[in-house]
């Protein structure tokens, strides 16, 4: 038990610093051969904070673990919207745009009930899951378009940190390899220790996967929030959550559907997807406004989000106990 516990603690540590290590040495390498700002900011920084879902989800279901790979999914949306909106909002109220309340969180809405519909069969299938990729791929071409004709706030603060921050190409290659080498292990390390927990304490990999492994797969969202909420920049804020949602949904589930077909427990979707597009919901109507084109996620609706979290997470206990 003691093994494994160290095992999840390292390859929680190992996971966040390899993935900023990895995000840090792509973006300037990308700099470094001409790509844009924009394109930096969507593809690499985009993919940066949901790559510990990735990769931990692939090599779950590459195992057999499903309930690990979709409950990280899942569990990681809970999460980020519950947990990371909530605190982020306590620490100061958020301001959502009415592009936000129009476009983005729809669309997020839209993503979950197609991934509850595919899950109604029991199964996340091969099928499945490259459908799940090409709605991701789809997602990235729009928003580029989308944020090559409004402006990019994520993209003008990539420009102006990698001219503070910059770095000779040999560097920034090296961390970039060292990054994702470093990824692929503490993954591998991750689930070892969270599938050895979930035996040894007789729990099933899913609660294993929407608890433990979600929280610490979504350090990276928390930690760009909580520093983008510190400077004001709600967008980023806001938009890093929702991105990663769908980059969950899509990317996440799709990696994982694609690699090995996920059996599907039934408490998947009439507890954990239920929750999340509760959540969803609960998120425009906190974010959607009459009066004006500007609404602000406050510190009362921020509580009620955190106390969502903690609910959530007590109910799963509550469940393992019975």
């Amino acid at each position: 038990m003691l093994m494994s516990l160290f095992a999840i603690i390292a390859g929680f540590v190992l996971l966040v610093w390899s993935a900023d290590r990895f995000v840090d040495g792509a973006a300037a390498t990308a700099k470094h051969f001409g790509m844009s700002s924009l394109l930096i900011g969507m593809l690499i920084v985009g993919f940066g904070t949901s790559l510990p879902e990735m990769v931990v989800s692939a090599i779950a279901a590459s195992q057999g673990n499903s309930g690990l790979a979709l409950g990280n999914a899942y569990g990681s949306n809970i999460t980020n919207i519950a947990l990371i909106l909530g605190v982020t909002a306590l620490m100061a109220p958020m301001t959502v745009h009415s592009r936000v309340v129009k476009k983005e969180i729809p669309l997020l809405i839209l993503i979950g009930l197609f991934s509850g519909w595919q899950l109604l069969d029991g199964e996340l299938s091969r099928a499945d899951g490259i459908v799940l990729l090409v709605g991701f791929f789809a997602l990235i071409g729009w928003t580029i378009f989308t944020a090559e004709r409004n402006g990019d706030a994520l993209g003008k603060e990539m420009d102006s940190e990698l001219t503070v921050h910059a770095m000779p190409l040999t560097q920034a290659l090296f961390w970039t390899g060292i990054g994702l080498v470093l990824l692929v292990i503490s993954s591998r390390i991750l689930v070892w220790g969270a599938v050895n927990i979930a035996h040894e304490l007789g729990v099933s990999d899913l609660i294993i996967g929407l608890t433990v492994v979600a929280l610490g797969t979504s350090l990276p969202e928390l930690a760009a929030s909580i520093v983008a909420a510190n400077k004001g920049e709600h967008d980023i804020a806001l938009g890093n959550v929702l991105g990663s949602n769908m980059f969950n949904l899509l990317a996440v589930a799709g990696i994982a559907g694609t690699i090995h077909p996920l059996a599907i427990s039934p408490e998947v979707l009439s507890r954990d997807w239920v929750v999340m597009i509760g959540l969803t919901v609960t998120l425009l109507l906190m974010a959607y406004s009459f009066r004006s084109k500007e609404r602000h996620i406050n510190r009362v609706e921020g509580g009620f989000l955190l106390a969502s979290y903690v609910a959530y997470t007590g109910w799963l206990v509550v469940s393992v106990l019975k």
